[in-house]
């Protein structure tokens, strides 16, 4: 049975009997392509036996990885962009403590990221940073040459070459790639770097449960079997509900289709819990990069509440009605803190006394819910104990599997992502890239 738990409570109002009976048919048919690996993107399924086919022989070499990191690093650059990265930096974040992290794990490495963005400032201030500091990187891709992370990898590997010499640099540098081809393959030969593999049959945005999001989670001080634990409760727990017996991905992908259907064309993620930022980001990926094709697809965006209830809290009360809200809420916090009384009581906060400050933002957490679906915003509520590993490891495969089911409810290839390539190619014209010299005549007629 998994921990996590799904509520309609402030959906209901909004969905009609049939329109969600005729979701959950629509969803326990796309549950089976699913598992029959009979639909679009079949080939790119390997992620929904991974959890339960990871052994421990692979985990344990992942360990050793991360130890080895661990002993002579204080930081990993995680270089990587889109799933390369943001699964890894999800559950980091959620986990990692603020201001405390090294104190909490002491034989943990700082994990810092590079290749996710062109920015010269940023790659420049990090390179000036490492000028004077023991790091290790670990390089994610699949083909060694998409251009964010080849040219940071390129920037990283000339300092570690300048700082350790090039006969050590297979000391410092982790490869995540491909098994037998592509450009960061043969680098990685060439320099004798360990390597880790991308399945062939996992994509990106589906990968954090493979080396890809393991490693540097490891190597952050986290307990990566008890990730694939909850991970794999999921999966078992997934596969053998159907959508009338309260399969929770099936659920979720009914209600939001059904919302979809009827008007509702943004989805915002909504935490209360400042840990959790980054899962959102993981799940903008997921969901933007799976569903949004052929014109069609709920837009994903998030909010962190309360903090966005004083910038985005009016849109979302009175804006247009396109919204709908999936609130992830945490139970039970690790530590809570009590609200004392004081004698003058000039904040007028007295009626606070006694209270616990998780009691105050969980009641934040109604107030709001109520009031949105007053104004018009479905929500709904997927609720977690605490977070943790476990937790954490549940909440990935949860998503992954819904948008799964949900891309097929919608009658998209939830595993390619063939729009992403239109923005390369211009840029690679515009840089004079050999073989893109018609394209930059046509894209300069057009500016």
């Amino acid at each position: 049975m998994s921990n996590l738990k799904i509520s309609d409570r402030f959906v209901k109002s909004f969905l009609t009997e049939t329109l969600v009976q005729k979701g959950l048919e629509n969803a326990e048919k796309a549950r089976q392509t699913l598992l029959q690996k009979t639909g679009q993107g079949k080939e790119f399924l390997g992620w929904v036996d991974l959890p339960s086919q990871t052994s421990s022989e692979d985990l344990q070499r992942i360990r050793k990885a991360a130890e080895t990191i661990q002993s002579h690093s204080q930081y990993l650059v995680v270089v990587g962009i889109g799933g390369s990265y943001l699964g890894a930096r999800a559950v980091i974040e959620a986990l990692t403590p603020e201001f405390s992290a090294q104190e909490l794990h002491k034989k943990s490495v700082k994990i810092i990221y590079a290749g996710h963005h062109l920015d010269a400032d940023y790659h420049s201030r990090l390179l000036a940073f490492l000028e004077n500091k023991e790091f290790s990187v670990n390089v994610i891709s699949k083909s060694g040459t998409t251009t964010e992370p080849a040219i940071a990898f390129r920037l990283l590997l000339s300092l570690l070459e300048r700082k350790y010499g090039r006969e050590n640099v297979k000391n410092r540098v982790f490869a995540t790639t491909d098994k037998q081809k592509g450009a960061l393959k043969q680098l990685a030969d060439e320099y004798g770097f360990p390597t880790f593999i991308i399945p062939d049959d996992v994509g990106g945005r589906y990968s954090v449960l493979t080396p890809v999001g393991l490693l540097p989670i490891a190597a952050a001080g986290f307990s990566i079997n008890k990730l694939i634990d909850g991970a794999k409760q999921m999966e078992a727990e997934l596969k053998s509900k159907t959508a009338f017996e309260g399969n929770i991905a099936t659920t979720y992908a009914t209600i939001r289709n059904s919302l979809y259907a009827s008007g509702k064309k943004i989805e915002i993620l909504v935490s209360y819990t400042p840990a959790l930022s980054f899962v959102s980001e993981w799940w903008k990926q997921l969901f933007g990069e799976s569903e949004g094709k052929t014109t069609k697809g709920i837009f994903p965006a998030s909010v962190q509440f309360t903090t966005d209830l004083h910038s985005m809290g009016q849109y979302i009360q009175d804006g247009e009605r396109i919204l709908m809200e999936t609130t992830i809420k945490v139970e039970s916090p690790k530590q809570d803190v009590y609200l004392t009384e004081k004698s003058d009581d000039r904040d007028g906060l007295n009626y606070l006394a006694g209270k616990k400050l998780s009691e105050v933002n969980q009641s934040a957490m109604l107030g709001t819910l109520i009031a949105h679906q007053d104004g018009g915003v479905p929500s709904i509520e997927i609720t977690v104990p605490v977070i943790n590993e476990e937790i954490i490891g549940e909440l990935l495969y949860f998503f992954e599997f819904a948008c799964g089911v949900s891309g097929y409810m919608l009658g998209v290839n939830p595993f390619d992502q063939p729009g992403v390539e239109d923005y390369k190619n211009n840029m690679f014209a515009l840089l004079g890239k050999k073989g893109y010299e018609k394209r930059k005549e046509e894209i300069l007629g057009h500016i």
